[in-house]
């Protein structure tokens, strides 16, 4: 017997393990809560610094600034800065960092209209787990 059909679905540069340690590291950077935070701080206009770290309650400067160097690197935010005394540095998203509101609105609006359910479930597991 030999084989009748040999064409493959699937694109050949689909699901390669290259391709999804790529995307993994991708949807690292902007599923972590600081920089979906951040990135719907950046969506109304440019931010200071201090700005920022004042409306994203509860987080250190250096996690601060390690998110927004990784959101720079990624090519989602600028930082501009302004000769002054002292220098001023603003930080404002790019045009692909703009591309990512919508869907991280779309993730923040799911995660708020559920938010019952899941603290509802988390406490029917944590009573079963502890149980045991």
């Amino acid at each position: 017997m030999t084989p009748e059909h040999t064409d493959v679905t699937a694109a050949p540069d689909q699901h390669l393990p290259g391709n999804c340690l790529a995307v993994g590291s991708i949807l690292s950077r902007i599923g972590d809560k600081w920089s979906v935070l951040i990135i719907m701080l950046l969506s109304d206009g440019p931010r200071r610094f201090n700005e920022i770290k004042r409306m994203v309650g509860g987080i250190s400067q250096r996690m601060l600034t390690l998110t927004l160097r990784g959101l720079e690197r990624d090519g989602l935010v600028t930082r501009t800065i302004y000769p002054t005394i002292p220098p001023r540095v603003d930080y404002e998203l790019t045009e692909l960092g703009h591309s990512l509101k919508e869907p991280v609105q779309h993730l923040g609006s799911w995660a708020f209209a559920h938010l019952a359910k899941i603290q509802t479930a988390r406490e029917h597991f944590d009573k079963r787990a502890g149980g045991q």
